[in-house]
């Protein structure tokens, strides 16, 4: 019997209309918006200035400190700006805006060769070095800096690697292709992140509706000694970290607690391909693969994106907005955040792009709440969103936070059961806030 995670969950309607659709590149665009935010943590610093000439793979942005992520450039071209643009979270954050040279030159040392580069006798101090020079960030969706999760905090250790490679939000599938086209180079990736751990355990969680990316991984990974492919029981949310480590480990991470404390680092398998390519091939993170769907959509795909690509280029590439268009949603269904416009750049997160159909995304009417507990039935991480709704509605702030509201993943398996249609999630979000802040204040 295959695994899944133990409390709550959902199967909502997968939808993976590009899952066959090969990755292609997308044509460079006239302009590139590059935010020097794109992942937690401390925005990164500028180091170029209007008028600046750069290259792809140029450093355009370096950390802010530990917690942040160097920027490179995706382009050849002139610097023309330095600006606050709207972000997929619809405020404004401050971006390079880079004007596309005719003929492209790359950085020196880049290797852009197709060879696998499978060798590497790099210490786990170097390897950390390398991916913190790429600006390597976890690209599954919190775009975590990668080098951070590679050093525990004191008095924790690693015993072994996880690599997410589940992709569980309905209609996404650039992992799954990713899969598809660079598996050898995943598993080498696998490898130099086990030696910047000093792990001889590494774990491949693939969900059963990819039986291709399974049997090819398996295979591969039989050359890789401690690497294991575990295909899992198709559930949502399956690809938060504290419930992957449930599937594949039997662990609960404690409340507040980090993965580490289970012995487990996570790392997205986009993040892993993402490292074999800064360690191997000395290659910044300066694209990544995005899903451009919708089930009006003339043409669903995967496309090779350049980072800082407007989304505009991409649904142009895949026949143009549909007329029936309600949202425009940057990532899955379940998890993403409509867009307030399609100029909205594709950053280092951007995973998917979807355009949904304008009856599905009407909210329906909010009824009374009828007590049937479906909500805290689905949730993973056993919270009572019902509760958690009613305290934020009151400013109950205390109870909010005696409700364990900081544990909520935001995964939207709640409002997604509720059959009064009650916006859950979002009041949640909103005690979240409120009661972060608290903490904070606390702490200070």
């Amino acid at each position: 019997m295959l695994r899944t995670f133990r409390l709550g969950g959902i199967h909502p309607p997968e939808n993976k209309l590009s899952a066959a659709v090969a990755p292609q590149p997308l044509a460079l665009p006239r302009e590139v918006i590059i935010p020097i935010g794109q992942h937690i943590g401390a925005p990164a610093v500028p180091v170029v200035a209007k008028g600046d000439l750069v290259k792809v793979g140029t450093v355009i942005a370096k950390t802010g400190g530990f917690v942040s992520a160097n920027i490179h450039s995706s382009v050849t071209g002139k610097v023309t700006k330095i600006d606050a643009v709207y972000d997929a979270g619809g405020y404004k954050r401050p971006a390079i805006i880079i004007a596309v040279a005719a003929e492209e030159e790359w950085e020196e040392g880049i290797d852009r060769s197709p060879e696998l580069v499978r060798d590497c006798t790099l210490s786990p101090q170097e390897i950390t070095s390398a991916i913190v020079a790429a600006g390597v960030v976890g690209l599954g969706g919190a775009t975590f800096p990668t080098h951070v999760k590679l050093a525990p905090p004191p008095g924790a250790k690693a015993e072994l690697l996880i690599v997410n490679a589940v992709e569980c939000e309905p209609y996404l599938t650039s992992d799954h292709q990713l899969m598809l086209t660079k598996a050898p180079e995943i598993l080498v990736g696998v490898q130099l992140l086990m030696r910047a751990l000093e792990v001889g355990r590494a774990v491949i969680g693939i969900e059963a509706n990819k039986p291709d990316a399974i049997a090819l991984m398996t295979r591969l990974a039989k050359d890789y000694p401690g690497v294991e492919v575990m295909p899992l029981k198709v559930q949502y949310p399956q690809g938060g970290e504290k419930q992957l480590i449930d599937a594949v480990l039997r662990r609960q991470v404690k409340s507040g607690a980090l993965p580490i404390s289970a012995g487990a680092v996570v790392q997205n398998v986009g993040t892993v391909f993402a490292v074999y390519e800064a360690v191997q091939k000395h290659k910044p993170l300066i694209e990544r693969i995005v899903t451009v769907t919708g089930k009006h959509l003339e043409c669903p795909a995967n496309y090779l994106v350049r980072i800082g690509t407007p989304i505009q280029e991409l649904i142009t590439a895949s026949g143009g907005l549909p007329e029936d268009t309600g949202k425009i949603i940057g990532g899955g269904p379940m998890m993403g955040k409509a867009l307030l416009s399609p100029d909205i750049p594709v950053t280092k997160g951007t995973s998917g792009v979807l355009l949904l159909p304008r009856e599905e995304s009407v909210r329906q009417p909010m009824r009374a709440c009828i007590r049937c507990a479906k909500c805290v039935n689905v949730c993973p991480m056993g919270l009572n969103p019902t509760y958690l709704m009613r305290d934020v509605q009151y400013a109950d702030w205390d109870q909010v936070e005696r409700g364990y509201v900081l544990d909520c993943i935001e995964c939207g398996s709640c409002s997604y059961a509720c059959p009064s249609h009650r916006p859950l999630l979002d009041f949640i979000r909103v005690g979240k806030q409120r009661v972060s802040a608290i903490v904070r204040a606390r702490k200070s």
